[in-house]
């Protein structure tokens, strides 16, 4: 499903999307883990703004990451529903562009360049799946 205005992406482009989308999902593994699963009282301890926010909005990011890695992978790799890839990454991109205010705002100025830096890696991952080397799905 490539669009009229897009040139076929080459092989070195479309591997440097995969990679992204491999090690972004891990990233989003990881947090997600730490948000989502692990008991509060283990996850404040790496991610100290967690206390700063009811339980219930903490267990909802880290389902949206965990959810969103999935999506970065998944959807792609078995070509079943490959639309979802480009849709999980931009959710994960607003994910981090709201982090980055959420930081600021409460003084911890040491993560913002982590979150800007993954924010755009994900922007570029739905940029080049949607438009630069969109994955065909299963059978078509």
């Amino acid at each position: 499903m490539e669009s009229s205005s897009a040139t076929p992406a080459g092989r070195g482009f479309t591997i440097t999307l995969w990679v992204l989308q491999v090690l972004l999902a891990l990233f989003f593994l990881m947090a997600g883990f730490n948000h989502g699963i692990r008991p509060l009282e283990e996850a404040v301890k790496t991610s100290p703004w967690i206390a700063g926010i009811p339980a219930g909005l903490a267990r909802f990011i880290g389902f949206a990451e965990l959810a969103g890695a999935i999506g970065l992978v998944v959807p792609a790799a078995t070509r079943i529903k490959p639309w979802l890839t480009p849709l999980a990454a931009v959710g994960l991109a607003i994910i981090m562009a709201l982090a980055v205010p959420f930081h600021i705002m409460r003084g911890e100025s040491n993560v913002i360049g982590v979150h800007v830096i993954v924010t755009a890696l994900s922007a570029f991952v739905a940029w080049g799946r949607f438009r630069k080397a969109p994955i065909a799905p299963r059978g078509a």
